[in-house]
């Protein structure tokens, strides 16, 4: 109803508008009702008057409509019988099939009116507009009233073409031609009136009287205009409305009745005074909607500037205005209101809309436009700017940031650089001034339509990832260019590129995609150290796993949710954001990847980068590797065509296919799928023939491949080391026995390619390393070969796999030849042209023969004389010699220069990684020491060491002949530094320390043989025993074995804790004797039961050893796990890819371990009572053993401990007192937590105790403290011990919610807090100073000091810490807020008159605490004269 009014309103309005004359009708007002509205219609209709306006519906001739008007259609009756009429029958009554198109959205679906009761059918008859119901009935139009003109009779054959140039200059008026035409339409106008005709629109229209020129001003002028300008001129009228003209009212005397109308209002005007006018003119303004005033206004503007040449000024010309101060300019370009088509009629009414804009002075336009350009003929200054010259960039540097912006290489071009614009770096973006395409602008270009720009932004973000990844943008940029780009998205714009059609395109983005997943360096270091010490295995490279937080709601529902069931739920965003190779696996990568393999066939150098990605994606765990391996034809594909087993010569040096060649990268993939586990490598040899693949690579040399040399060589270096994964698990070792001839001729081809005047370049190098690794593995499977054909299993009572085809005869007819390689090598490190080389590859050869001489001890064929006499003759002629040889010395000086774990490692390159992307970061690494043969020391010392210890444990004579390397200078400088140093654990480091850890445990190793034996290693047995502790937290996954034999060797060794026996517990008792007569006062217990307690702790080394392997049962599987692929038995091993890198093997507290495994077990429930009351069998005797394994190390041992935070102790050993309600009250663990109190309270740890830091795996302390605060009130009954611990954390410089705790929640425990300040190792100034600021802390202080509840019978510790910290606040006179003085002066009133006068005393005359005091503090005898004068002050205010 609302709705209906506003329009009866609205058509009431304009009615009596126009129709004021007639009957003078009230004019309807807002404030009408709808009663009132519907009164004045009714009189209206009384009346009899004509509307003013009536609602046409305009005829659709596409339907063969007439008018939509009674009357219209009657009087185009008789026009509409005389028309042609044409039909066409037998159409089909059946509607064509059409073809399927989307859907399109109605703008007129709204407005229709439907009913439910209406028949569908039949409403679809009404409106349907089939073809048959077009071409059923056509009407043509009446052209019996236009003119025709025939075409000029001409000379020419073909009319003369018209120029554009040619005809500038016979422009016509767009008002001579009937508004806006065509440049053709124009020129044809153009030449009409040059012949002096009409034009052809001219000629349709009726004639128009002329408009009478008016000389003198009126009176009175038009409604429809405004009566004056801004000067005041009068307007003179018009002969007909400008806004009414009767073209659709359908009647033949339309144009006649408008007229009559138009002259009736303007009697009306001329009727009315100027000031009556003028308040109409204001009344209507108001009550108009302003776009209809608008409308107006444009209008006579429109009919006004036809009336002004071209030549006039702007003073001429009429301005339209209202009452008000606002005004609006007259359009610059007349516009005609034609009624030529509605598609004219909608862009008039758009152009109508179009603020004015102002003067343009041709001048100051950057290009001066022409009259013969195209759509050049309105001005659009803003667009212009775009082609004047380029603003200078920026001379001088400012701190403010600025944004990146790149060249097509990734290079990032500096602000302040000008560069050439043919470069094609300037564009019309942000800051036009500068060069380059910032991110956001390549992400837009990345999606454009244009292949060109596609392609170009894909390569240009390639080049930028690449870049960063190299860390070329860490001291330039703000940030990480790699997360930033994957939160952009980078991720899934890759992806769709990679669907793209076209192979521009589709190159680009893989190129991008290997950007982003692959590091070159990071390759090239993996690939360098698979020929170390267990290089084969690496880590998969698995972003951290980081706790998703959940809402307290769905803890339930995620609880009955598997970890399969979570993972599907996640969106691919999310999965993205935490791991990006999963992301791309679940955007289904690897179909996609296959197609663009097996189908488009792309250049070599996208299909290397697609096997490259890969490899990345297999490298990332078992899983993906998996899903590489079972995708759909994508191994096939590879296989057949890129690892054939036939092909013939490329004609090129670089050909245009690699399709049909064997590839190095091919067969790299597939060792890296073979790494990730024993049955995936089963299947590449025998479900994909990798097995007929290798036969064909390695049976002939690589200049027999009739591939190119170097592809050749890395080919076959390659298919050695999928050998050597293959071999590491048993398998393929039939190989070895068919191709045993091929081998015997590599290795003596090598040799002989070794000369001096011919070195190997470096794949020849990498070949040799690849085929001694491979020896080393067939060897370890030789070795295990008697041991399964007899039947034996292990002791996890495993089925016993099948024993491999090759047996360890196979193997012995190898070291002869190696041994002659080994001794040539180390002669040739006296040759500088040999000596890179001999470095390289001598750490195999030692490691070939430490693998070969540890399986021969376990064969039925071992001959304990023949083989002692060779290990003596090996130490003589190799070992001893290649120790003692100056190239070696020197790098063992290197060791700590090139250690990870001693020095900082950082370099000026800083790789650009992300947390869901790990890698190595070894940009840098490549040139540096730690990698380099001539400097590295590592790889030839770990060697060295692997074969010294496998040695000695056969040979024991030969132990004493080594002592030299372990005592020689660098080595124990190296080792100080290793006791002392803290690395960091992360996939950058990881890569690295894995293989330093080797070489200290080695080093320890044999230093545990040679301490009982040798003197001067066993005056470094400490050294020794504290790089043993310190090693053992560092140990990372895959290196169980190493801790476990640690754990029961040298750990728990006497001979590595000389303390024990020499002296070292009498010192400690002496160094307490000393201390006790300085301080000259009583402790209970003293410390000098420390030295008692220790020589008790070292009787008992052995059990402390038992408890603590006890404790680590729970790791027996990856104990054996890591002890098979350590020592060599690879028929056991399951996979080469080590475990999932979460943290070290043991944490770093792992001296607390059984006590905080008791504490688990027994459980502590919310309040802080103990859930399990009885402990469980043995509970005493291990935490008596861990109490005494802490001592140890405490004392002796204290830089071992250095890795756990001193809050982190504290916390463990509350566990004591937390675990049971009496275990604290055991004399034993009393001796031994007494002893470690004193120990972690000596003034040098006090200082470094920080309590308001989080104990690891503790929200916070306090939480801790709560507990034993509830377990104190408890279980105590005043054990002094237990209230020391309480005492410790209420220090004043720890947090005040423990203090507040003791005095507010649990102020009964002050009762039996009986602990003395002698019994209590700590000062008493540490609770007293600084005094207390918390305004509650200080009430509570003196709400127990006068309630009674704090007595210093009861508590004399805290009583004297409330005491002075009371004092200090009453008397206190600084600055301080309102509330705090307040309360500063009542408190020191209630003292001043409290009745107890020893406590008012004490609070008044307490001076500082005094441990030798009977009170524990020393007081006044008299007030000073300051505290005296401000007591009477406060005191006086009250009187």
């Amino acid at each position: 109803m609302r709705t209906s009014s506003i329009k009866m309103y609205g058509c009431l309005k304009i009615m009596l508008m126009l129709f004021s004359s007639r009957g003078m009708l009230r004019r309807p007002k807002p404030t009408d009702s709808e009663a009132d509205l519907l009164k004045e219609q009714q009189e209206f209709i009384k009346s009899g008057s004509l509307s003013a306006a009536s609602v046409v519906r305009r005829p659709d001739k596409r339907r063969g409509e007439a008018g939509g008007h009674a009357e219209e259609a009657h009087n185009d009756h008789n026009t509409e019988s005389q028309r042609d009429v044409v039909t066409i029958e037998d159409l089909p009554d059946d509607l064509p099939s059409l073809t399927p198109a989307p859907p399109k959205k109605s703008r007129f679906k709204n407005s229709r009116v439907t009913f439910d009761d209406e028949d569908a059918g039949e409403r679809l008859d009404r409106h349907d507009t089939h073809i048959s119901a077009v071409l059923s009935k056509i009407v043509e139009r009446d052209t019996s009233a236009i003119p025709i003109s025939l075409p000029e009779v001409t000379g020419m054959a073909f009319p003369k073409v018209l120029h554009r140039s040619a005809t500038s200059t016979q422009q016509v008026p767009l008002p001579a031609i009937g508004g806006k035409k065509s440049i053709f339409a124009r020129q044809i106008a153009a030449q009409r009136l040059k012949e002096g005709k009409l034009p052809l629109h001219s000629m349709s229209q009726a004639p128009q009287k002329p408009k009478p020129s008016v000389q003198n001003r009126p009176t009175q002028t038009s409604m429809d205009i405004d009566l004056c300008d801004h000067a005041g001129d009068w307007i003179a009228p018009v002969s007909t409305s400008r806004l009414v003209s009767g073209e659709r009212l359908g009647a033949p005397i339309s144009s006649e009745e408008t007229r009559r109308i138009h002259r009736e209002n303007q009697e009306k005007l001329l009727a009315m005074s100027q000031s009556e006018i003028l308040e109409e003119q204001k009344k209507l303004l108001c009550q108009l909607d302003p776009r209809l005033v608008e409308f107006v206004r444009s209008r006579r503007a429109e009919s006004s500037s036809h009336k002004h040449p071209e030549g006039k000024s702007s003073e001429e010309s009429v301005h339209i205005s209202s009452g008000s101060s606002s005004g609006t300019a007259p359009s610059p370009k007349p516009k005609e209101v034609g009624v030529e088509e509605e598609e004219d009629e909608g862009q008039e009414e758009e152009e109508e809309e179009v603020s004015p804009r102002c003067v343009i002075i041709e001048k100051e336009l950057p290009v001066r436009p022409q009259k013969d350009w195209v759509h050049m003929d309105q001005v659009e200054p803003d667009k212009l700017e775009w082609m004047g010259n380029l603003p200078a960039p920026r001379k001088t540097r400012t701190k403010q940031e600025m944004q990146a912006r790149f060249d097509f290489n990734g290079t990032l071009i500096p602000p302040m650089e000008d560069l050439p614009t043919h470069l094609g770096l300037h564009h019309h973006g942000e800051e036009p001034e500068r060069a380059g395409y910032s991110l956001q602008e390549l992400f837009l270009l990345s999606r454009s339509q244009l292949i060109q720009q596609r392609t170009l932004a894909l390569s240009t973000l390639g080049n930028i990832v690449s870049k960063a990844r190299a860390g070329e943008y860490h001291s330039t940029l703000k940030g990480s260019i790699l997360s930033t780009l994957l939160d952009a998205g980078l991720l899934f714009l890759l992806r769709f590129a990679l669907d793209d059609g076209v192979e521009g395109v589709m190159a680009a983005a893989v190129h991008a995609l290997r950007a982003l997943l692959v590091c070159t360096e990071d390759e090239e270091c993996l690939d360098l150290t698979f020929s170390w010490f267990r290089g084969l295995a690496y880590f998969p490279l698995l972003p951290s796993q980081e706790e998703e937080e959940e809402d307290d709601e769905l803890v339930d529902e995620i609880l009955q949710v598997t970890a399969k069931e979570k993972e599907e739920r996640k969106t691919d965003h999310d999965v993205a954001r935490h791991d990006v190779v999963k992301g791309l696996l679940r955007m289904k990568l690897l179909p996609r990847l296959r197609y663009i393999l097996e189908v488009v066939r792309p250049s070599p150098r996208v299909v290397q980068d697609i096997l490259e990605v890969l490899t990345r994606i297999a490298r990332h765990s078992s899983s993906s590797a998996t899903q590489v391996l079972d995708c759909p034809r994508l191994m096939e594909t590879v296989m057949s065509e890129f690892l054939p087993t036939t092909w013939t010569t490329p004609s090129l040096h670089l050909p245009q296919s690699v399709y049909g060649l064997p590839l190095a990268c091919a067969m790299k993939l597939l060792r890296i799928l073979a790494t990730s586990g024993r049955h995936t490598c089963a299947r590449l040899l025998n479900s994909f023939s990798v097995r007929e693949r290798l036969s064909r690579l390695l049976s002939a040399e690589p200049s027999e491949l009739l591939l190119e040399p170097y592809e050749a060589l890395r080919v076959t270096t390659e298919a050695y080391r999928m050998w050597a994964v293959a071999a590491g698990y048993g398998q393929a070792c039939d190989l070895y026995i068919d191709l045993y001839p091929a081998l015997v001729r590599s290795l003596q081809s090598f040799h002989r390619t070794l000369a001096p005047s011919d070195p190997l370049l470096q794949p020849q190098l990498q070949r040799v390393l690849a085929l001694l690794a491979l020896l080393i593995q067939v060897t370890h499977t030789a070795g295990c070969h008697q041991q399964l054909h007899a039947g034996m299993v292990s002791s996890r009572g495993d089925e016993c796999p099948p024993p491999p085809p090759v047996s360890w005869g196979r193997v012995t007819g190898l070291p002869a030849p190696l041994l002659g390689h080994l001794k040539s090598f180390i002669k040739g490190l006296d040759n500088q042209a040999q000596k890179d080389v001999s470095l390289t590859l001598l750490p195999a050869y030692l490691l070939y023969f430490a693998a070969f001489y540890h399986q021969l001890t376990k064969q039925s064929c071992f001959k304990p004389v023949e083989t002692l006499y060779e290990l003596e003759q090996l130490t003589s002629e190799v070992l001893l010699p290649l120790i003692n040889h100056s190239v070696v010395q020197d790098l063992i000086k290197n060791l700590k220069s090139s250690s990870v774990v001693c020095s900082d490692q950082s370099s000026s390159v800083h790789p650009d990684t992300s947390p869901s992307l790990p890698g190595l970061a070894c940009p840098g690494w490549r040139n540096r020491l730690v990698l380099m043969p001539s400097s590295c020391p590592l790889p030839l010392l770990t060697g060295l060491t692997l074969l010294l210890e496998t040695v000695t444990g056969i040979h024991k004579g030969l132990m004493g002949k080594f002592t030299g390397l372990l005592v020689s200078e660098p080595v124990i400088d190296y080792l100080r530094s290793i006791s002392q140093a803290t690395p960091t654990l992360s996939h950058t480091q990881a890569w690295l320390l894995r293989h330093e850890h080797h070489l200290i445990y080695l080093l320890v190793c044999l230093a545990y043989r040679l301490v009982p034996i040798e003197a001067q290693v066993a005056k470094h047995a400490p050294l020794y025993h504290q790089v043993a502790l310190v090693l053992l937290p560092w140990l990372l996954p895959g290196s169980e074995h190493l801790a476990h034999d640690l754990l029961s060797t040298i750990i728990f060794s006497k001979d590595f804790i000389s303390e024990s026996h020499s002296g070292g517990p009498e010192a400690i008792e002496l160094g307490e004797l000393k201390l006790h007569e300085e301080t000259s006062h009583h402790t209970s217990p003293s410390l000098q039961n420390v030295g008692a307690l220790l020589r008790e702790a070292c009787k008992n080394l052995p059990s402390i050893r038992g408890c603590f392997l006890t404790h680590l049962a729970h790791m027996e599987l990856s104990v054996l796990v890591s002890q098979d692929a350590l020592l060599g038995r690879n028929p056991w091993i399951k996979s080469h890819l080590l475990p999932e890198l979460t943290g070290p093997t043991l944490p770093s507290d792992w001296p607390f371990l059984p006590l905080v495994s008791l504490y688990e077990k027994a459980g502590v429930s919310g309040g802080g009572g103990l859930a399990v009351e009885q402990l469980p069998h043995g509970a005493l005797q291990a935490v008596t053993q861990c109490l005494q394994w802490l001592l140890v190390l405490e004392v002796w041992r204290e830089e071992a401990l250095k890795v756990i935070l001193p809050v982190a102790k504290v916390a463990r050993l509350s566990c004591v007192f937390l675990c049971s309600s009496d275990l604290f009250l055991e004399k034993p663990i009393q001796k031994l937590t007494w002893g470690l109190f004193r120990l972690l309270t000596r003034p040098s740890k006090l200082d470094s105790l920080d309590l308001n830091v989080p104990p690891p795996g503790l929200a916070s302390f306090q939480d801790l403290y709560s507990a034993l605060l509830t377990q104190y009130e408890a279980v105590s009954f005043g054990d002094r011990l237990f209230g020391c611990w309480i005492l410790l954390p209420l220090q004043r410089k720890y947090s005040t919610t423990m203090r507040l705790a003791v005095f507010g929640e649990h102020v009964g425990s002050l009762r039996s807090l009986g602990v003395t300040p002698d019994q209590l190792s700590i000062p008493m100034e540490r609770f007293t100073s600084p005094p207390e600021d918390s305004l509650p802390l200080v009430h509570l202080y003196f709400r127990s000091l006068v309630s009674g509840s704090l007595k210093p019978c009861w508590c004399p510790v805290l009583y004297v810490v409330a005491l002075a910290h009371v004092n200090t606040f009453v008397f206190s006179q600084d600055a301080a807020a309102q509330e705090v003085d307040a309360a500063r002066r009542n408190m020191l009133r209630k003292i001043y008159y409290m009745t107890d006068e020893v406590l008012k005393n004490h609070l008044l005359f307490f001076r500082l605490p005094k441990r030798d005091s009977k009170l524990g503090f020393d007081t006044y005898e008299q007030l000073p004269p300051i505290r005296a004068k401000h007591l009477d002050s406060v005191v006086g205010l009250q009187r």
